[in-house]
């Protein structure tokens, strides 16, 4: 069915709390390329001529036809939502209705716009089941005039162009040759409010528009995009099946390999829970009581049973990371928004895994429930208010956990080639040993699955090399394993989960310490007292510097450090086993199970990469087995 742009009622009207702000022309691309993407485009072409003012965007999506153009550039005029309960129920990009009526005030406004054979909420539903999407709309020749008061002469082959005036109103309406969807051009932008262009440069704006673009289109991955200024193109985006695949195409310097890619499903938040548990008992209550009881539809916040799912893509901290915290980005519900907590949250899950002053490449994709976000804060919508910001806070933290784990899930077994795999298959039904890693038998004789936890992923250490690194062999080849930075990494998180001091009969004597040292150290913890002319008495230390020859030199080290993580760095540095000491096979054994098992097992506190795998594949082409079995013996 056909969706109609109508006037929302004032009721609704006085309930939205913030208004679409035009302050740029980036400002007014997200307003036209948000429409497009509602109206469930797949290529979009945004043309921008910054010196002129002027901008287009051109989209291949459901189309309008002569009524809803008409009515499209009125005040509050919107097809996506009509009651005050929708308002609580935003699945739309947009819904306030007034993107066009300020651009038809702020410049002159036109659009060309071709309905599809599928409306908007057809194609929502058909979508995901289309072959071929359809091609973008270009603007053709042959312009047939026709009046406001005659008659409408549409056809499945011609759309319709028209101009508004300032006050939203069309004022000139033909038909016209154009493929299906919409073009929108808007032109002498802030021609009669001259002080908005004063503020940014073309150059300023282009990389705002160019900025504006990636954000949306990592959240719409299935989208191909093209940039424009004036006739010369500036980037493309081609469309993919998830985000991953998007964001090497402009991060610059991450590359595909780089990237780990989770997607989860998440359950609703204790608090929805609660309320859809209340709504089920006052409709029972009132069914009880009335056998004609009708229970109305909420004006407030109501569960909707949605599936919710977290997208995950994590630039791996020994592979990439940032300068700026410029792409740690969340997104909600297909839109980037700004949520100070769950970014908070990101940066602390990646604590300790970047160089000093680096930080992540971390992208997260919240897809809730409706009932769970509140979208009614912000004029340029990038500010919400999730109904239950701890617990989603935890969802991501434990999600990137997962995705940092070194476990099966996250390191799939190289792919073999389906006839290989048919003659290993084969084999192993006549052979002792088994190829493959889906299913492992125990000692005790149970199958356990691999992919679900950390110490079921086979690495078993071989051998030492020059006393300083572990070789190991794992499913997909060879890893090469540096001991102390691994070790240093275990005791890291170890003290982190329980930083204990324990006390000495015989205290360590420290000399020429300042008055900020004396001060480091009482904030670790660590009481010293005077024991004479510039000489201090510690008689408590941290648990893994009790035995240590060194430790009063691990003390004076602590007490040029200001904050307790730093001296807990400091301490599994100098705890750790050092390089060019000897290991036998069961020591090297154990400290890879316990590497393993760590929280963050991909770099040590200070950022440095801890292994480096060198996969089967790589080998294979080293030593050119790239011959087909049988033919090497002359079959």
């Amino acid at each position: 069915m056909p969706v109609t742009i109508q006037t929302l009622p004032a009721e609704v009207i006085d309930l939205i709390a913030a208004g679409e702000v035009i302050d740029s022309i980036a400002a007014a691309v997200r307003e036209l390329v948000e429409n497009s993407l509602d109206a469930g485009a797949t290529r979009i072409v945004v043309s921008v001529w910054p010196e002129q003012w002027r901008v287009q965007v051109a989209d291949n999506g459901t189309g309008m036809d002569r009524e809803n153009l008409q009515q499209a550039a009125s005040p509050h005029s919107t097809s996506k939502i009509t009651t005050e309960a929708d308002l609580y129920k935003i699945a739309t990009l947009g819904f306030r209705g007034e993107a066009l009526h300020s651009l038809a005030q702020l410049g002159c406004l036109e659009v060309l716009s071709r309905p599809n054979d599928l409306g908007f909420g057809d194609y929502w539903e058909n979508r995901q089941s289309a072959e071929t999407p359809p091609s973008p709309p270009l603007t053709r020749g042959g312009v047939e005039k026709s009046s406001l008061n005659q008659p409408g002469v549409e056809n499945a082959r011609s759309g319709w162009r028209v101009v508004y005036n300032n006050a939203g109103e069309a004022v000139e309406l033909e038909t016209v040759a154009i493929a299906p969807g919409t073009v929108v051009t808007v032109a002498n932008l802030f021609g009669n409010w001259p002080v908005r262009r004063t503020f940014l440069s073309p150059a300023q704006q282009m990389r705002s528009i160019q900025s504006i673009l990636q954000q949306i289109a990592i959240c719409h991955p299935y989208v191909n995009w093209q940039l424009r200024q004036a006739n010369a193109p500036c980037f493309y985006i081609t469309s993919a099946s998830t985000a991953e695949q998007i964001l090497p195409q402009f991060v610059r310097g991450v590359r595909s390999s780089d990237l780990q890619y989770l997607k989860l499903d998440l359950p609703a938040s204790p608090e929805n829970q609660k309320a859809a548990i209340f709504l089920v008992e006052t409709q029972l209550v009132g069914a009880t009581n009335n056998h004609n009881y009708q229970f109305p539809m909420p004006n407030a916040r109501c569960p909707i049973p949605n599936s919710q799912s977290l997208e995950l893509v994590i630039g791996l901290p020994d592979r990439c990371h940032r300068r700026r915290p410029d792409w740690v980005k969340v997104a909600v519900n297909r839109r980037v928004v700004r949520s100070p907590e769950i970014e908070q949250t990101i940066l602390s899950a990646f604590a300790r895994t970047c160089p000093r002053d680096r930080y992540p490449v971390c992208f997260v994709h919240l897809q809730l429930s409706p009932s769970e976000i509140d979208w009614n804060r912000h004029p340029a919508k990038v500010e919400i208010y999730l109904h239950d910001p701890s617990f989603w806070q935890a969802q991501v933290g434990a999600a990137i956990d997962r995705a940092l784990h070194l476990n099966d899930e996250v390191l799939a077994d190289p792919p073999i080639p389906d006839r290989v795999g048919q003659l290993l298959k084969a084999s192993e039904q006549k052979s002792a040993y088994s190829v493959g890693t889906s299913a492992r038998k125990s000692d005790g004789g149970d199958e356990q699955t691999t992919g679900r936890k950390i110490g079921l992923m086979e690495l078993r250490a071989i051998a030492q090399v020059h006393n300083t690194y572990i070789v190991a062999e794992h499913s997909s080849g060879m890893w090469l394993v540096e001991q102390h930075i691994a070790h240093e990494r275990v005791l890291y998180e170890r003290i982190c989960a329980d930083w204990q001091l324990k006390s000495l009969e015989k205290p360590v004597i420290l000399s020429q310490l300042s008055a900020l040292q004396i001060e480091n150290l009482s904030r670790l913890g660590l009481e010293v007292e005077s024991f004479g002319e510039q000489l201090w008495a510690a008689r408590e230390v941290p648990d893994l510097l009790v035995d240590r020859d060194d430790c009063a030199d691990a003390l004076f080290e602590l007490s040029k450090v200001a904050d307790l993580q730093a001296a807990q760095v400091a301490t599994a540095c100098r705890s750790a086993i050092r390089n060019g000491t000897p290991l036998n096979l069961s020591q090297m054994q154990n400290l890879l199970d316990e590497w393993q098992q760590t929280r963050n097992p991909r770099t040590c506190p200070h950022g440095r990469p801890i292994y480096f795998a060198l996969e089967e594949s790589t080998l294979a082409r080293i030593f050119r087995r790239s011959w087909v079995l049988g033919k090497s013996h002359g079959i």
